[in-house]
């Protein structure tokens, strides 16, 4: 950008991102995660002013992780900041022992579920993460040698799930050096916080920070596979996940692994994606042409020559003690993952697995329609009678099927606020 300093450039390259990104006539609130860092806190400057330049009600969620004798005080910081910026602000607190190894992944996991929690409460379908070009770096580094840290993309699915859906993190800092924005912020004459544990060698993230320091030398960042939308698009769902074969064979074999890992954490209903070996031995086996039966994050995979298909794997509800579920009248409560359900009244909710002979013969007529490998884990409500409210209506129950939708995001189908 000719004529302008890094300083200036850290401002215009986040507007951009922020017009592109998200609807500037909503009247949607927007969530920013603030740690109170030097990323953070130029995130939250020039968002407060996007934001009261187009009307849009912001709000700072800090996390609390309680590592640290200081995070109160960094709390009071964050608040202050808010203040400052007459925006609104909510400090969370991550409750809970705290495991004795892989504090930092346990850490974003909760931090996550926090702030996605906080965003569905407040209205919210999009939180803003502070991250860099230097975090895509060190994610990179870090996987380099053994590390599952994900690579930050600039527009992403929530990884809390159940509690993120429909949310979506952006990140619109990913072209910009965090030394550029820490010129930024002093140019402006802020302050920020500097987290000890950033130095603390017993986390891979500072090994990384640290031989990054030492070997400069530029590192080519893994992004996300750019044709899975397009092959996600030929994916056909009614109660499970159906592809031609030969599509997948047609598809780069970074493209094939990535959709067959989303689409067997999304009919599986599971918060935890598929990876490692067993992703990768299921996907070189779907790109053959053997028949073959197995099962992946509580996913049922089957192919024949012809088709792929992904269902849940109805057996492991059963197993997995997440076939019953009590749930309060009035109240949204996630059943196995994979629907939502709303009553005006208290019932239980069960799997039809077993109990398929009970059900009205319009009912029964009803679950013919759908493939005979989705029937057993649909839900039914245990009520004077047995009823399937997500095939049949049923006075005072409401059921979404949150699968297909959850698979879309993960392929990247929503891009923006707008979608």
């Amino acid at each position: 950008m000719h004529g302008l300093t890094p300083s200036n450039c850290v401002e215009l390259t986040i507007r951009q991102v922020l017009d592109t990104r998200l609807a500037k006539t909503s009247d949607k609130p927007i969530v920013l995660g603030l740690s109170g860092g030097g990323d953070s806190v130029a995130l939250a400057l020039v968002t407060s002013r996007w934001a009261r330049d187009h009307n849009r009600p912001l709000h700072f969620i800090t996390i609390d992780h309680g590592l640290n004798s200081d995070s109160a005080r960094w709390g009071d910081t964050c608040a202050a900041l808010a203040a400052r910026l007459r925006v609104g602000f909510r400090q969370l607190v991550w409750r809970g022992d705290k495991p004795l190894t892989g504090i930092p992944a346990a850490a974003r996991v909760a931090r996550h579920g926090l702030l996605a929690e906080a965003a569905r409460d407040l209205g919210a379908t999009v939180i803003l993460i502070g991250h860099t070009a230097d975090d895509c770096t060190e994610a990179e580094v870090m996987r380099q040698t053994g590390s599952t840290t994900p690579n930050p993309t600039e527009w992403s699915p929530s990884p809390a799930w159940p509690a993120g859906r429909g949310v979506h993190l952006l990140r619109p800092m990913l072209d910009i050096r965090r030394a550029d924005l820490r010129e930024f912020l002093v140019a402006r004459g802020e302050v920020w916080i500097e987290d000890p544990a950033n130095d603390s060698l017993l986390f891979a993230r500072s090994r990384a920070r640290l031989d990054l320091t030492k070997n400069p030398a530029p590192i080519a960042i893994r992004r996300s596979p750019k044709d899975l939308t397009t092959l996600s698009r030929k994916v056909r769902f009614q109660g499970e996940f159906v592809l031609a074969r030969q599509s997948l064979r047609e598809a780069s074999r970074e493209v094939a692994r990535a959709l067959v890992g989303r689409a067997c954490v999304c009919a599986g209903g599971g918060s935890r994606p598929a990876k490692g070996a067993r992703l990768d031995r299921l996907t070189k086996a779907l790109l053959g042409s053997e028949d073959l039966v197995a099962t992946l994050v509580g996913c049922r995979v089957e192919a024949d020559l012809e088709q792929i298909r992904w269902a849940r794997n109805s057996g492991e509800i059963r197993r997995g003690g997440r076939g019953s579920l009590a749930i309060e009248g009035g109240v949204a409560s996630i059943w196995d993952g994979r629907f939502e359900i709303v009553s005006d009244r208290s019932v239980r909710i069960s799997q039809l697995a077993g109990h398929g002979s009970k059900l009205s013969s319009a009912a029964q007529t009803a679950l013919k329609s759908l493939p005979t490998a989705a029937r057993p884990s649909l839900p039914i409500v245990m009520d004077q009678q047995v009823i399937a409210p997500s095939i049949e209506d049923v006075p005072g129950i409401k059921v979404s099927d949150l699968t297909w939708e959850r698979f879309q995001a993960a392929c990247g189908e929503f891009q923006a606020e707008r979608d």
